[in-house]
């Protein structure tokens, strides 16, 4: 008998993008299951954010199929891009107006994901009043409210001092296993990766040059040792990866590349 397969929330094929002369997505595979929390790994320049926006509608001009199950899709940037003359629950409620979501709905949401977020007490404060990684909870929660079948985070925590950042990767995967919403999260950070991914994905050069399945049994404690062993197998293998990717120069430039490959 065949094992059950999940279905499949984002299905990428043969997927190319170019700026230019400069190709920055080149022949790039992938599918995420359903529910899956994916990391994507990669220096700056491989083109992680690129294959966000595209996956998220906001990138066109592509060859390739890319192919979603969930009709709406949330997206959480490294800055919270809250507007900073409503409170929390104002931003959260334009949210929700430009999504149409039902008014009938709206009330649980909002209590359901600020109580989740711990963020209960603050719906009223404007985002001046609220520490950064206070922000950053509002804008999950905004994006949660939605309820998007998938959500993408480009490096949401990257601009946080590690404690603040630490202490948000551990509330994501409580939300996570709360919500169980299908994740795409970019990051060049190995360790955050390897804490809260079930696969990390490395990029390097607009390919996919590695895939890591990450066993640790959930949910996971931050500082447990079986996580730093992923971590350093991630980084053994990013770094591999990285030593092979071609350079990222303009395809069609004969002075940068020549005949033969050499110059």
């Amino acid at each position: 008998m065949n094992a059950a397969v999940e279905p499949a929330a984002i299905a990428i094929a043969g997927l190319n993008k170019r700026f230019g002369q400069l190709s920055v997505l080149r022949d790039l595979d992938l599918t995420i299951a359903d529910r899956e929390f994916v990391c994507i790994l990669g220096p700056s320049g491989s083109g992680k954010s690129t294959l966000l926006n595209i996956i998220s509608g906001l990138e066109g001009g592509y060859t390739g199929t890319v192919q979603l199950g969930a009709t709406r899709v949330g997206y959480l940037f490294q800055e919270p891009r809250l507007l900073p003359w409503l409170t929390a629950e104002k931003n959260v409620d334009f949210a929700l107006d430009s999504c149409a979501v039902p008014e009938s709905r709206r009330a649980e949401l909002k209590d359901h994901y600020f109580e989740l977020a711990g963020l209960a007490a603050f719906r009223g404060f404007y985002p001046h009043e609220l520490s950064g990684g206070m922000r950053q909870r509002v804008s999950l929660v905004r994006a949660l409210c939605v309820e998007p079948g998938i959500l993408l985070m480009d490096e949401p925590f990257g601009g946080l001092d590690e404690l603040t950042a630490r202490r948000l990767r551990i509330d994501l995967l409580r939300i996570w296993r709360e919500s169980r919403k299908t994740i795409v999260f970019v990051t060049h950070n190995a360790y955050e990766a390897s804490y809260l991914a079930d696969r990390v994905v490395v990029m390097a050069r607009g390919r996919i040059r590695d895939q890591i399945k990450v066993t640790v049994p959930r949910p996971r404690d931050y500082d447990d040792p079986a996580v730093f062993d992923v971590n350093r197998d991630v980084v053994r293998r990013f770094l591999a990866a990285a030593d092979v990717a071609e350079p990222a120069v303009p395809e069609s430039d004969p002075a940068l590349n020549p005949p033969g490959g050499k110059p």
